[in-house]
């Protein structure tokens, strides 16, 4: 009877884990995912146009590869990249700095905004703005030229009426 006993209660009988895959189709422990941050967002809580702290897990990202410049393109907006210097205080800390303010500026980011990025790679972040009811706001843009750095032939998108 005892040996009895002993095989019901052994491996692979009756359900549980002894029946070979199922612990297998977990995925791994977080410890060992490797970190790829490319979509984030910022809220807009102070002045639109002054420069913007981007995530610091963004910033450890970038670690060792920090750019001077990043190009932000509008979803939804054509080809144009708008170019923004980049500043790092040493402390671990990203913002955006000249070249934010029109952009800001032409894309109506303002008090209340959420502002989702997404890195493409190549210092290239596409970004959509949404509005302090938390709705999308969609732009076109009859310009089809990349930015050429110039401050005076700056086109912004244009908000759909």
């Amino acid at each position: 009877m005892a040996s009895t006993s002993r095989t019901r209660t052994g491996r692979g009988r009756g359900r549980g884990r002894g029946r070979g895959s199922g612990s297998s189709s977990l995925p791994p422990p977080p410890s060992t995912l490797p970190l790829i941050i490319e979509e984030f967002f910022i809220i807009v809580y102070e002045d639109p146009l002054v420069k913007k702290e981007l995530p610091k897990k963004f910033a450890d990202y970038l670690d060792g590869q920090e750019p001077a410049k990043v190009y932000l393109r509008a979803a939804d907006c054509g080809p144009r990249l708008w170019t923004v210097e980049v500043l790092f205080d040493g402390q671990g800390r990203m913002y955006l700095d000249k070249g934010w303010e029109k952009f800001a500026i032409a894309h109506g980011v303002d008090f209340g905004c959420h502002v989702h990025f997404k890195y493409e790679g190549d210092d290239v972040l596409t970004v959509k703005v949404f509005d302090g009811t938390m709705c999308r706001r969609y732009y076109y843009s009859d310009d089809e030229d990349t930015d050429d750095e110039s401050d005076d032939d700056v086109k912004p998108c244009i908000h759909p009426l």
